[in-house]
């Protein structure tokens, strides 16, 4: 056989070993898409935010498989992401939409930039074009859809478009009349011109329609008429469920109420075939006092650990869809310290921003989410008003006869500052409660300490209870082989399938090139 003949079948088969790749990992995507996942947001309005590196490895140690970043930059993030499985949406910021919007040009570069040169590696899933441009961004409305079509025609240039979705998010201000979920409507002055070319295009593209939505900001607005435990997903007896008088479906729920008041809304509009992706929905652990009383751990690990579950593992849909259960980003990761405005805005975290939990969830059965589930964790604290005199009695016995370790707390160690009795005390009492197994009795001192669910530990200073959560963060740093491997491990029976047919082409090549 002449030797130029021998390059005819090896082609064909190199082509359709491409094809049945890309075969592959289309079908991959619309796995991933079918299966309802929580993922959680990622903002960077914090002092002490984790290095990239570091940052990958907590959300490896907490299972976290999807994340929402708000801004593509730094791109060092999106760089740390690859090889490991985490899903990405990537957020195109509000002041991008003017060139995105104006000019395909600034499109086909952007996705260059932060799509095409890291993807598949860095697995985007989806783009999330500004952030409710509609209800707080009005001026810049007329750009949005114009973005939306150049950047899903660039990623149809470079053949990604069924794997990575374009959509925006919407804030719940756009429905009207959502109790009862079924009169529910968009509103009328946004329809003609933005929300009808929208959904046309989700719908064309098979793309998400995104939407932020905040049952706690629905219970603070109707205080006394929306029950708190509705809001928190906590049961309530049948008699005191909603109920839609339209379709007599039983809401238990707000959140779910809130998803089908956005389905009856798109389908006044004759649109039954785009699925909603909530980007954001959470509970604040703090608040002030005054304005904002249901701001507290409690009510947040009650309304994210629900959530958590009613997505993961319940999977019961809504009543107007119980066989689609939407997917999720909680908002949000670390409490965002630097955000200006209420007390709230700042401590919407499941973390701190040195990666120890702001509250404790109570996440069992649900896969391995969130890994460091830290129910059983409590913390020996000073109590509020404890007299003076006895917190520094307290203090000296701790550090003395008690025998805690209260080498942090000495000048230029890393809980030294503030270099208060109350401060130091808390981490005296702390150290010497888990020293002694948090056993019974062992966070009395005097009546001056109490026990808390809440993570004293702040900035550099990690307190006793905590180590162990410092610990994992560490050792899975030290572990990239090993985070890499998690991402591995998800995506093996492509990989493998891939791995396969490079060995089948390489035997063939062999067989034909070898002497007859």
């Amino acid at each position: 056989m002449p030797p130029h003949s021998i390059s005819i079948p090896l082609f064909t088969l190199t082509l359709l070993i491409s094809f049945l790749s890309a075969q592959q990992q289309q079908q991959q995507q619309q796995d991933d898409r079918s299966t309802p996942f929580v993922g959680v947001n990622i903002g960077t309005d914090i002092s002490s935010l984790l290095p990239p590196p570091s940052l990958v490895s907590f959300l490896l140690s907490q299972r976290i498989t999807h994340v929402r970043l708000y801004d593509p930059d730094p791109l060092p993030l999106l760089r740390a992401l690859s090889r490991t499985g985490i899903r990405v949406c990537l957020g195109v910021p509000n002041n991008q939409l003017l060139a995105l919007g104006s000019s395909p040009t600034s499109s086909s570069a952007w996705i260059q930039r932060h799509v095409t040169a890291l993807y598949p590696d860095t697995l985007i899933t989806h783009i999330s074009v500004g952030d409710e441009v509609l209800s707080s961004l009005p001026s810049s409305a007329p750009l949005l859809l114009p973005a939306l079509n150049s950047l899903h025609s660039a990623l149809v240039s470079s053949n990604l478009h069924h794997n990575i979705k374009v959509s925006t998010p919407h804030s719940a201000s756009i429905v009207l009349d959502p109790f009862p979920p079924s009169p529910a409507f968009f509103n009328q002055s946004l329809v003609s011109s933005y929300m009808l070319p929208l959904l046309k295009f989700l719908s064309s593209t098979q793309s998400p329609l995104m939407m932020n939505l905040y049952p706690y900001y629905v219970f603070m607005q109707n205080r006394g008429f929306v029950p708190l435990q509705n809001s928190l997903f906590k049961p309530l007896p049948p008699s005191k469920e909603e109920v839609d008088p339209n379709t007599l479906l039983h809401y238990t729920n707000v959140f779910d109420a809130m998803i089908d008041a956005v389905y009856f809304s798109m389908s006044n509009l004759n649109f039954t075939d785009v699925e909603v992706l909530v980007t954001e929905t959470g509970w604040p652990s703090k608040g002030d006092p005054k304005v904002e009383p249901f701001a507290n751990s409690d009510n947040a690990d009650a309304y994210n650990s629900n959530l958590i579950k009613h997505v993961l593992v319940d999977r019961g849909g809504t009543p107007l869809r119980p066989a689609t259960t939407p997917s999720v980003y909680i908002y949000e990761l670390f409490d965002e310290d630097l955000r200006p405005g209420p007390v709230s805005e700042a401590n919407w975290g499941l973390f701190y921003g040195n990666g120890t939990p702001a509250y404790l969830l109570h996440v069992e059965g649900t896969g391995g989410f969130l890994a460091n589930d830290t129910t059983n964790r409590t913390f020996c604290v000073v109590a509020e008003g404890a007299d003076a005199k006895l917190l520094q009695a307290a203090l000296d016995w701790a550090c003395g006869p008690g025998r805690a370790n209260c080498s942090e707390i000495q000048p230029g160690m890393d809980c030294y500052d503030p270099n208060t009795v109350r401060a130091h005390s808390s981490y005296a009492f702390d150290s010497y409660y888990q020293m002694q197994g948090r056993s019974s009795g062992s966070c009395y001192f005097q009546g001056v300490s109490m026990i808390t669910t809440t993570d004293p530990s702040h900035g550099s200073c990690i307190f006793p209870g905590s180590k162990k959560v410092s610990n994992n963060i560490r050792g899975a740093s030290n572990g990239t082989l090993a985070s890499s491997d998690v991402g591995w491990s998800r995506r093996a029976t492509g990989e493998r399938w891939l791995f396969g047919c490079h060995i089948l082409i390489m035997l063939l090549t062999l067989c034909l090139l070898m002497p007859r």
